[in-house]
């Protein structure tokens, strides 16, 4: 049912693009798109084709060239790249903001959306929220695709919070360096495309993240066991300079949406399917996966109890707001 519902989308959305697409580019335009992952990440696979999309539905008038693995700006300087106009369009982890604005890591509460329908109610609780705050900082939010559900990684056996201690623990976020200081781990600040290295060379000897990108980065080379606990799914998004995009004309700004609609809903199935496939690449590496005990279970998820007062204090009146509207649901 939920592949039918997705295909209809995106035949909707086809159409919309391929009604709107523009004949002929008396001025076409390139517009770079920096994005952290690497090209085979599926965030960068449906970004691609956003891009093609876009490219060919504005019959070339717009090329957007995807620049991924941090190659043009760093996952940190994405962000701001496209707010001063460095760069028109680009991709980021909605919640890398966090410290700009708590409100940014509405999808890393921990254990509050553990699954892909939870995900989806919460950011459709927070759209509004970000759609504004965004728009005051000179950004125009075009879509946003979940990640798998987060896990721990580790190069050893771990049964409790106690076997934690002295780790040191790659964060990305506020999120996941709270999580570190709260389990007795060093936090170490490493961005996507740095992972691998920082495995093989011991800067870092777990993290919390999806089995997607410890399959893209083939983290068993280094690390031993992935536990599912189903923290969060955090979402990458894909933001636009306001200036570039009030100076879009309509026919191609509806353009841009119906991609954008098509890539929403396409990285999302991706998401889901791509979330077994890569438990089975962890395993086939020789990990070994499958869900924490019971004790760490309950440890941390009173250490997320913690983690999400803490939270709601900090985002104020717009956290308390998209968790009431998604509790609500």
């Amino acid at each position: 049912m939920a592949k039918r519902r997705l295909f209809s989308h995106v035949a909707t959305a086809c159409s919309v693009v391929l009604g709107l697409s523009v004949a002929g580019a008396a001025h076409a335009e390139k517009w770079d798109m920096p994005m952290a992952y690497s090209g085979s990440n599926f965030h960068s696979v449906t970004g691609a084709q956003f891009a093609e999309c876009v490219t060919t539905g504005t019959g070339g008038d717009i090329e957007i060239v995807t620049h991924p693995s941090g190659s043009l700006f760093k996952g940190a300087d994405i962000k701001r790249a496209i707010q001063t106009g460095q760069a028109q369009i680009g991709e980021r982890l909605m919640s890398g903001h966090q410290n700009e604005n708590a409100v940014f890591g509405f999808d890393s509460i921990p254990f509050l959306a553990t699954s892909f329908d939870d995900s989806d109610k919460l950011w459709q609780a927070a759209k509004p929220t970000m759609e504004k705050l965004l728009d005051e900082q000179n950004l125009v939010l075009l879509y946003a695709v979940p990640w798998p559900p987060q896990g721990l990684y580790f190069k050893k056996e771990v049964n409790s919070v106690a076997d934690m201690k002295g780790i040191k623990f790659r964060s990305y976020n506020n999120a996941t360096a709270r999580l570190a200081e709260l389990t007795g781990m060093a936090p170490v600040q490493i961005e996507a495309a740095e992972i691998s290295q920082a495995f093989a060379t011991g800067v870092a000897e777990s993290m919390v993240s999806s089995g997607a990108t410890g399959y893209d980065r083939k983290v068993w080379e280094s690390l031993t066991h992935f536990y599912e606990v189903d923290a969060w799914l955090p979402r990458n998004y894909v933001m636009v300079n306001k200036d570039v995009w009030n100076d879009t004309s309509e026919a191609n700004q509806n353009v841009l949406k119906g991609c954008a609609q098509m890539a929403e809903y396409a990285g999302t199935w991706r998401s889901r399917e791509y979330t077994g496939f890569t438990m089975a690449g962890l395993r086939e590496g020789g990990m070994t996966v499958g869900p924490a005990g019971e004790t760490l279970v309950a440890e941390l998820k009173e250490i997320g109890e913690t983690m999400t007062a803490e939270w709601l204090e900090a985002a104020g009146a717009d956290g308390q707001a998209i968790v009431d509207a998604f509790n609500a649901e």
